[in-house]
């Protein structure tokens, strides 16, 4: 059951609360990250609003005003997470390089990001037990996401026209492929580090597994 929502309206800000009401984007980015913390810890249905509220010294009310429930902000979340590693992706320039680097760049940036960003695995795990539906509900993800794939693929013509990459790559298995072993190695860390004992987050091992990754991108798309 979703908490409810309450009667909307300017909410009241009092005492050391009133310096909020002057900097609305700054307020929402608090909720939001202490939303992201309270959904990674609690999964959406043990996340409580109240929880949120305490940790950003504001009020449930407030949490409302903004995002009208804890599903919708739980959405939010999402793009945010979502939002954070596509803005990046898009400022690596990879026009800029030959395309075989460019490739390894993009592939570099994809581990370092999941590697750093334990929270964005998480919630993505969350979000796969409810089926991707809050997800479905989101568009701009869609629409985010897309971009991505239209870097590759440009990627992939410039390596086919340098002669370096082989025709014929399918650009949505290319991006699966990156991504899928830069994810489970750290949603998985915890069970497959403890059967293997192995301890991922060491640094030997992470720029092993990174050249590793790099190399079987790279002898996968080459001519």
């Amino acid at each position: 059951m979703s908490d409810s929502v309450v009667s909307l309206g300017q909410p009241e800000i009092e005492g050391g609360r009133k310096t909020r009401k002057n900097n609305p984007e700054k307020t929402r980015e608090d909720i939001l990250q202490a939303a992201i913390n309270e959904f990674v810890q609690q999964g959406l249905a043990g996340a409580r609003v109240d929880a949120i509220a305490e940790r950003t010294a504001t009020s449930k009310r407030m949490i409302y005003y903004y995002f009208g429930s804890k599903e919708q902000l739980y959405c939010e979340c999402l793009v945010k997470l979502y939002g954070d590693i596509r803005k990046t992706e898009q400022s690596l320039d990879l026009e800029s390089l030959p395309a075989e680097q460019a490739i390894r760049r993009l592939v570099e940036f994809t581990f370092d990001h999941h590697d750093r960003n334990v929270d964005f695995v998480r919630i993505i795990c969350t979000e796969n037990i409810h089926y991707g539906e809050y997800v479905k509900q989101s568009p701009v993800i869609r629409e985010m996401s897309s971009l991505v794939l239209e870097a590759l693929g440009n990627t992939l013509r410039r390596g086919v026209e340098e002669g370096v990459f082989r025709a014929g790559i399918e650009v949505l298995d290319l991006h699966m492929l990156m991504s899928s072993f830069c994810f489970y190695r750290v949603s998985n860390r915890h069970t497959f580090g403890e059967i293997f004992q192995i301890d991922l987050s060491a640094d030997e091992v992470k720029q092993r597994h990174k050249a590793m990754i790099c190399d079987a991108v790279l002898r996968y798309i080459r001519a």
